[in-house]
């Protein structure tokens, strides 16, 4: 028998869905931003978040104070941030977006210390099960906002600007919706339809780099628990297994990348991503320890001049830098890709440590994110960025992964003794349907 964490109020979970909903940009930006500029009715829509995000926060005050562990990691990434505004390129954009980012830690730590066992991981599948289906109605009912009409013409991209938008936050509901299949949640129904439309929509929008994320997210929590159903000689076999196939998979991509690529259906460059990037370091480089400011880097046209230089260089209105490492860099420099690298890394080892307590719980979901998360960080610039789900859910997992131990994991109940014999008085032969047995226990 295990003990579980009470679930939050009916509530709760519904404000925190139309939080994780403004949190991926769904609707909200296509609808009053197309041109995905920030504008000021962008700013005022997040005013009431923030009131709503304080008023939970002092709602659940007595268990906010439990997640101090992983407030300090919190703390850390947005002191630095905070600090990259005394040398800044744009102090008032730094400024304004560092507010965002507190907020957002401050959501993430509500989170992590309220949903806490299997009820994270569910309410993402009922978050992305409503937007799953939010974006096939626009696909089909209004295709000129949840389909491509210039590049990528064709494509599904749901609620959101563009297909990758739509695919990561498909992978993350896919990789919620397989751990709760996967934990003892008995459950299953609406998980089973959140995990066959999250992946049905990550199909349909083509993206190589979302596949690959939803292979790694769901592989690892199915991985886990084919693990733990299989015994100990499949767990050897599963791991020997997965070090060569791994092993085989790095030596492939190391000699014949190129060829890997195209058989992908991508060109060498990466859509133009090698150009940007060598681009990008040569900026990093004036730059190294200090970096451009939080959030100051991509500014508007004539108001940057290292992002104009870069987008005079590879010919094309670079909106971003299509990785989350070189874009820490642009920002903060060679320190805050080391401390958010660290905390990645420190996360990841403490959750694998305490998945034996949690993990089944959970159904690996933690881990399972943290595998797809890493990816997509390759791909897109996720990393430390304010008003944005995948780096707010990090920032939750690191809160779990520091939790006490008697708040973060299941704690077995230990079995009530059965007695051997029973005291008192002697039992006679009970009757059961007219017919005399003997008691079930000996007796004295």
């Amino acid at each position: 028998m295990v003990q579980t964490e009470p679930a939050p109020a009916w509530w709760e979970t519904a404000i925190c869905i139309a939080m994780i909903f403004m949190l991926t940009g769904a609707l909200i930006g296509p609808v009053f931003a197309p041109q995905q500029q920030e504008t000021p009715i962008l700013r005022l829509i997040w005013l009431p978040a923030y009131a709503v995000t304080i008023g939970l926060l002092l709602y659940r005050i007595d268990r906010m104070w439990r997640a101090w562990p992983g407030a300090i990691g919190v703390v850390m990434l947005i002191a630095l941030c905070f600090a990259s505004k005394y040398w800044s390129i744009d102090y008032h954009t730094t400024s304004r977006r560092v507010i965002a980012l507190a907020m957002s830690g401050v959501f993430a730590l509500y989170l992590g210390a309220v949903f806490r066992g299997e009820h994270l991981p569910r309410l993402l599948m009922l978050s992305s099960l409503i937007m799953a289906v939010g974006s096939l109605i626009m696909v089909f009912a209004f295709p000129a906002i949840g389909v491509h009409h210039d590049v990528n013409a064709g494509l599904w991209r749901g609620l959101w600007y563009e297909k990758n938008q739509m695919g990561a936050v498909m992978v993350i509901g896919a990789t919620a919706a397989a751990a709760c299949l996967a934990s003892g949640d008995e459950r299953r129904l609406l998980p089973a339809i959140s995990f066959a439309l999250s992946s049905l929509l990550v199909l349909a929008t083509q993206s190589k780099t979302s596949l690959l994320c939803l292979m790694l997210g769901v592989g690892v929590v199915g991985g886990f628990w084919a693990l733990r159903k299989g015994g100990a000689a499949f767990a050897v076999v599963a791991i020997w297994s997965a070090v060569v196939l791994a092993g085989a998979g790095l030596y492939i991509w190391e000699t014949h990348s190129v060829e890997v690529l195209e058989a992908l259906g991508k060109d060498p460059s990466l859509t133009g991503r090698t150009d940007i990037w060598a681009s990008l370091m040569r900026r990093v480089a004036e730059r190294p320890w200090t970096g451009y400011g939080y959030g100051a880097f991509w500014g508007r046209i004539g108001e940057s001049p290292p992002a104009d230089w870069v987008r005079k260089e590879t010919g094309w209105i670079v909106p971003s830098a299509h990785n989350g490492w070189i874009d820490l860099l642009v920002q903060l420099g060679w320190p805050g890709a080391i401390l958010v690298g660290g905390q990645l890394a420190l996360v990841f080892v403490v959750t694998l440590f305490r998945s034996a307590g949690s993990g089944l719980r959970e159904g690996w979901w933690a881990l399972g994110f943290l595998a797809a998360f890493f990816v997509l960080s390759l791909s897109e610039s996720i990393l430390l960025t304010h008003q944005s789900l995948p780096f707010v859910l990090f920032m939750a997992v690191m809160t779990r992964a520091f939790l006490p131990s008697s708040t973060a994991e299941a704690v077995p109940l230990a079995p009530k003794p059965r007695r051997a014999y029973q005291t008192g008085p002697r039992i006679a032969a009970q009757s059961l349907n007219g017919q005399l047995r003997r008691p079930p226990f000996p007796v004295r």
